[in-house]
Order: C-alpha cells, then structure tokens, then sequence
C-alpha cells in the first residue's frame, strides 16, 4: 500500500531567495523547504529550462511516498524519475489538475 507524507510546497517565483541552491540540469534556483516554517520551497527558473510548463508555471505539493514506481502506477507522468540527491528519487505526476512531486528515499 502506497504510503505518502506531505513534504513541502514548491512555489515558483522571479525573485531571488536567500539561500538558493541552483540545479543545473533543470536550469533552476531553490530554496530548502526545511528552512521554512511552512515548509515552502521556492523555484526560480531560468529561461531554458528544460522543466515543463506545468511544474515551472506552477504550484505543487511534494510527498516523501515508499513506493515511486508505485506513486505513478495509472498517473500521468509529467517528469520521469530522476536523482534530485544521492539519497532521493524524484518524479513529477498530475493528479488530476495537480502537479505532485514525488520523492523516495533510497
């Protein structure tokens, strides 16, 4: 059984944060959403990226889940897996209208 823990909300923005990460493969400045009190990660995008419109134009909710093959399972994947860490596994997926990021720990 899929077992899933809210982990933050990704909000994209155009203004610089304190204390942004970039990623270079995605062409994207974040913030650690560990560090706020609302656990809100904010994602800057530079022109380019090769994110899709649905993540870079929007908001999504992201879950710490022990299963991502099973997370997608019937899903519409929108980002196939990738390694976001040496530790995590992500992937992004539409549920219904909206955008999740799935995470596992390896």
């Amino acid at each position: 059984m899929l077992k899933a823990e809210f982990h933050h909300f990704g909000v994209p923005t155009t203004r610089k944060q304190e204390n942004e990460n970039y990623i270079e493969g995605a062409k994207v400045f974040v913030t650690d959403p560990e560090a706020s009190p609302f656990r809100v990660e904010f994602l800057r995008f530079e022109e380019g990226t090769p994110m899709p419109p649905e993540v870079s134009g929007g908001a999504h909710a992201a879950f710490l889940v022990n299963s991502l093959d099973e997370a997608m399972a019937g899903r519409k994947v929108i980002v196939p897996p990738f390694d976001a860490t040496a530790e995590l596994r992500c992937a992004f997926i539409m549920d219904g209208d909206a955008v999740i990021e799935v995470m596992e720990k390896r």
